[in-house]
């Protein structure tokens, strides 16, 4: 980035920090003087960042007991005043309100600063916020470069606060049963060869965001908090505008749509194989909207080797059109199929033709599967050519209690502050899942193979 950091002098951190050091583990930091009419033990929550993804994580939360609101920032004051009146509305109890997320963090007392703004200034929000002695949850991905991502794992070292990273299919039950007890205790899948993953998203949920002009930051404001960075001249407030409301579409604020949506399927592949891939080859192009700076639709495959052997990883986004299932992950294996999603309709097992049915028949006896149905060939049984395989019986999950997609999540940073939980994707671990994807745009800009080292991987 071209811009500097903003200052954090008008804060005293060290004594914060040091009295927050190897809190990890121990007495959470919320155990500290609190405003009059708040419960000792409820922990105090800030917002950086007020748009749409912060109304998602806000509902998430909504409902989860011993939370304060405190505080929240943007730059968009129309943002500003709708969480303002959101949470005075359902608490009945008002929060201060900032432009600036340095001064919010000198002047409030918080343990928690959820963080939801643009993936440029997630690493500044999230290391400022860790050295302001508070713990964070912020939005994946963790930064528009592997250099930010890094400096977060380093923040999180430093201060001995909490960093949880917003994969939240991390903390899904539907997906954390599914590796704990189907792969990795029953095996279901047997050797892991392949594994497709894709998000197709409609044309008409991929056009350019707009908004009332009168609701918008003036050019200052947006040049001040780096919307002008990476042009090669001086941009017009409309100019400005459009980036500020798309920057996902600019190569110096995001990573484009591997980065916002591919990251999710990406993340599950990495930890579902429980390691990182050896090289990616990947294609992308603007076939659709030729004037965006990032490809409108990327194809990749990651290789990887793990102790079972080789397998392979295909992964495709694509913004103009939704047909194909959607957004899913499939671990295709020599015994069992798994498609999984956190919609439950996606979410399918199969049985290879080949397997052991007294296996199969145990698991279901269990409670672990539910047999759905029997595989039948197209145009019957008798349909089956000489070359075919038999059609694989269909299994589903047994009822798996699914909250919304980010509520297991933000329930297991909150219990983790409260020294009740362990971090299920803190900033390292997710480092390590996300450093492959930043390598994807490169190899598909220079139509070329990048096997990873540890230059490429490491934190």
């Amino acid at each position: 980035m071209n811009f500097e950091l903003p200052s954090l002098s008008r804060r005293d951190f060290i004594t914060k920090s040091t009295l927050g050091a190897g809190l990890v583990l121990g007495a959470p930091s919320v155990l500290k003087a609190k405003e009059a009419g708040a419960p000792a033990d409820d922990i105090r929550v800030g917002f950086i960042g007020c748009g749409k993804q912060h109304e998602v994580i806000f509902n998430a939360m909504v409902n989860i007991p011993g939370v304060r609101y405190v505080a929240a920032c943007d730059i968009m004051e129309g943002r500003r005043k709708a969480t303002f009146n959101r949470i005075g509305s359902k608490f009945r109890y008002k929060i201060n309100q900032y432009v600036s997320a340095e001064e919010m963090l000198a002047k409030e007392d918080l343990d928690a600063v959820f963080v939801a703004t643009p993936d440029f200034w997630h690493a500044p929000h999230t290391v400022m916020a860790l050295e302001a002695g508070c713990h964070v949850y912020c939005e994946k991905m963790m930064s528009h470069t592997i250099e930010g991502a890094r400096s977060m794992v380093a923040a999180m070292d430093r201060t001995g606060k909490l960093c949880q990273i917003g994969h939240q299919r991390r903390s899904n039950p539907r997906y954390r049963y599914v590796l704990d007890e189907l792969i990795h205790k029953e095996n279901i899948c047997g050797q892991i060869i392949n594994i497709n993953g894709q998000w197709n998203r409609a044309l008409s949920s991929s056009q350019d965001i707009v908004s009332k002009p009168s609701l918008l930051p003036e050019a200052e404001i947006l040049r001040e908090y780096g919307f002008n960075n990476g042009a090669d001249h001086t941009l017009s407030l409309d100019e400005l505008r459009h980036r500020f409301l798309n920057w996902r579409f600019y190569t110096d604020l995001s990573g484009g749509p591997i980065s916002d949506l591919g990251a999710h399927q990406i993340d599950i592949f990495n930890w579902f194989m429980g390691s990182q891939p050896k090289s990616v080859m990947a294609s992308g192009g603007r076939s659709f909207f030729k004037d965006r700076e990032h490809f409108d639709n990327v194809m990749c495959i990651f290789d990887y080797d793990t102790p079972q052997g080789n397998a392979r990883a295909f992964y495709q986004v694509l913004t103009t059109t939704s047909a194909g299932g959607g957004y899913y992950e499939s671990f295709m294996g020599t015994e069992g199929t798994i498609e999984i999603s956190e919609r439950e309709a996606y979410t399918n097992i199969y049985k290879e033709s080949g397997a052991e049915n007294d296996k199969w028949d145990k698991l279901v006896q269990r409670g672990l599967l539910k047999k759905e149905a029997v595989g039948v060939a197209a145009g019957g049984s008798d349909a089956i050519a000489s070359y075919a395989s038999a059609p694989p019986d269909k299994y589903a999950l047994p009822g798996v209690i699914t909250k919304a997609p980010h509520t297991p999540h933000i329930e297991n940073f909150l219990s983790t502050i409260r020294g009740e939980a362990t971090l299920t994707c803190d900033a390292r671990h997710a480092l390590e899942s996300e450093a492959p994807i930043y390598w994807v745009n490169p190899a598909a800009n220079n139509n070329q193979i990048i096997n990873f080292t540890e230059e490429h991987l490491g934190a």
